[in-house]
């Protein structure tokens, strides 16, 4: 296993006379025998950043090293990395043997040694009794387990994986990620793992790099991911569904949007004062009915809403709210300023169109910069907390 780090990578394209940046001034470091998942929208840069890793693409500027090794121009097979695609691409002429051990023969390895290193790999994937069946002969799964294990095989300082579960239905996908856990301990490896879905990305590894137009937004372990976002943009990416966002204005005891407002002490936050706009940031989970205030360390007041959309999921309901009397319709959908998305327990008896008091737990408020996007804080100090705050909360407006 080795250390992969990126400094000061870009890439950038000329598209029929204009220059794209697909991979913007990137610096990374990854551990040995870590497990990193990119993660982020679609075109966000998150694969051309491996292809760089892996010598697919060379990067316009910055290096990469692999171990104690500069790569940065080497081509891929001198890089000890192995690569598994979406694609599967076995050959369907040969058995799950011969495809395993397809690049170990074009390099004249003795037999003995492709025999211990398939035997190995069929092992650690649970491919056993399986060496002579043909591709069509197995499901998609198994497929996967022999793409792996061409990868194994090479045993590769670095594995490299491309959003290798996409084309999988929702019930593999979930056995694959319990798979490549697995595979993960077994071979103490460092893995380097693509995807556009958030919850592998939350399950699979031990820090995610968030990407987004091409730059890092934050790499952290998953929950400091989800529980304390550094910007704006990671905070409504991570988290399915994705966080509630009011834009506010700081007062001198409050923080005021259109609907609401919360009491606030700008002194306990570092570089906020009155005037500044805010973005106030709440998961659905951290919302609740105000019946249940008091299972609520430190409820703000509460709001007036109205049921809106009801999504029962079996575990959660998800409860859309509008918190005005806006209409809506194909044509004019809600912003997010008169609109918040609650998760209540399944046996909840409201419905769409009730009339609803809410409160939000204030150790899971955020509040964000509205300019710059930057996260300020991640929990507001209970009221009275800074010496300056309101005795109560405000009220929510009529």
């Amino acid at each position: 296993m080795a250390s992969v780090r990126l400094e000061h990578v870009t890439k950038r394209y000329d598209d029929q006379g204009e220059i794209v940046t697909a991979v913007d001034d990137m610096n990374l470091d990854i551990d040995h025998g870590e497990f990193i998942c990119f993660v982020g929208p679609s075109g966000c840069g998150k694969s051309t950043t491996m292809e760089t890793i892996a010598g697919l693409t060379i990067p316009t500027e910055g290096e990469i090293h692999i171990g104690d090794r500069e790569v940065t121009n080497l081509p891929p097979k001198d890089r000890g990395i192995a690569m598994v695609f979406q694609n599967i691409a076995l050959f369907p002429h040969m058995d799950v043997y011969d495809n395993i051990s397809f690049g170990l023969r074009l390099r004249d390895y003795p037999q003995d040694e492709i025999d211990r290193r398939v035997e190995r790999a069929s092992e650690i994937v649970q491919l056993e009794g399986m060496l002579d069946r043909m591709p069509d002969e197995m499901s998609g799964g198994q497929r996967q387990r022999v793409a792996i294990a061409r990868a194994i095989v090479r045993e590769p300082d670095v594995f490299l994986m491309d959003e290798p579960l996409a084309n999988l239905d929702a019930k593999l996908k979930v056995h694959m990620r319990t798979e490549l856990q697995r595979l993960h301990k077994e071979l103490d490896t460092t893995i380097i793992y693509v995807t556009h879905d958030q919850e592998e990305a939350m399950t699979l590894s031990d820090r995610i790099a968030v990407l987004n137009s091409g730059s890092l937004q934050q790499i952290d372990p998953p929950l400091t991911c989800y529980n304390e976002p550094d910007n704006l943009f990671v905070a409504g990416f991570i988290g399915s569904p994705s966080m509630n966002f009011v834009s506010g204005t700081v007062s001198e005891n409050s923080i005021d949007t259109s609907n609401f407002s919360l009491a606030f002490d700008p002194s306990t936050v570092d570089g906020v004062g009155v005037g500044d706009e805010v973005t106030i940031g709440i998961r659905p989970e951290d919302i609740y009915p105000a019946e249940h205030r008091n299972e609520v360390a430190d409820a703000t007041a509460s709001i007036a809403a109205k049921v809106d959309i009801l999504e029962p999921m079996g575990d959660e309901i998800f409860a859309y709210m509008k918190l005005d009397e806006t209409e809506t319709s194909m044509d004019q959908e809600l912003t997010t300023d008169n609109q918040l998305l609650m998760s209540i327990e399944p046996d909840s008896e409201y419905e769409e169109e009730d009339d609803i008091e809410v409160v939000i737990d204030r150790r899971n408020i955020h509040l964000f910069d509205t300019g710059t996007g930057e996260a300020l804080v991640h929990k507001l100090q209970p009221i009275g907390a800074g010496g300056g705050a309101a005795g109560s909360e405000v009220e929510s407006d009529d």
